[in-house]
């Protein structure tokens, strides 16, 4: 087996562990008797062009993962020469990336949404992942979008990477601003003492 093979087959667990903790976050939330796909008030939240661009990304991603799998010509033109050792730093900080992504939806535990929405009933968690850091989802997200970036070694990867770049500034903000209206004084405060994406220093 060539050392491109076994990148492949690496990018491949990494990508199966990611399906599989996604897999069993959304069924305890269906068990839950919580909705999964969005409601008209999160469409609104998320403005409707967005959340257009979003359905939209996401069948792209689908066909990137697919045409990675197939791996024609033309998809192997598309490789960045990489050094080996900065595409298994790229493996660990997928595997990293996951890790933390797994952590922060058992805190959320029902709570958790893809959506810009809450649950009945929803608390705030500060606890564990969420003590330092108010979106440590999304670290997650931007640490395997690099990962994979790396791992891959290729063009694509790196370009779902600038979407999530460009993606995250403007979720965050709305994202803050419904937990803001849902929470008043207690997410303010949790701001205050928390970093957005890495730890407040």
């Amino acid at each position: 087996m060539n050392m491109e093979a076994t990148f492949r087959l690496a990018f491949g667990l990494l990508l199966f562990i990611l399906l599989v903790v996604r897999a069993v976050s959304a069924a305890g939330v269906r068990r839950a008797g919580e909705r999964f796909l969005p409601n008209g008030a999160a469409i609104e939240r998320e403005g409707r062009a967005t959340f257009a661009v979003r359905f939209v990304a996401f069948f792209v991603l689908i066909g990137i993962l697919a045409a990675y799998g197939l791996n024609p010509p033309w998809m192997r033109a598309l490789l960045i020469p990489l050094p080996p050792w900065l595409r298994w730093a790229g493996f660990v900080l997928g595997l990293a990336g996951i890790a933390l992504l797994a952590w922060t939806q058992v805190l959320l535990g029902h709570r958790w949404s893809a959506q810009l929405q809450l649950r009945e009933k929803h608390t705030l968690v500060t606890t564990g992942a969420y003590a330092r850091v108010r979106h440590p989802l999304y670290t997650a997200m931007l640490a395997f979008a690099i990962g994979f970036a790396l791992l891959t070694a290729h063009w694509l990867f790196v370009l779902f990477l600038a979407s999530m770049l460009v993606f995250l500034p403007l979720r965050i903000p709305k994202e803050e601003a419904m937990m803001i209206e849902e929470f008043g004084d207690e997410y303010r405060q949790y701001m205050q003492r928390t970093g957005a994406l890495l730890p407040k220093l």
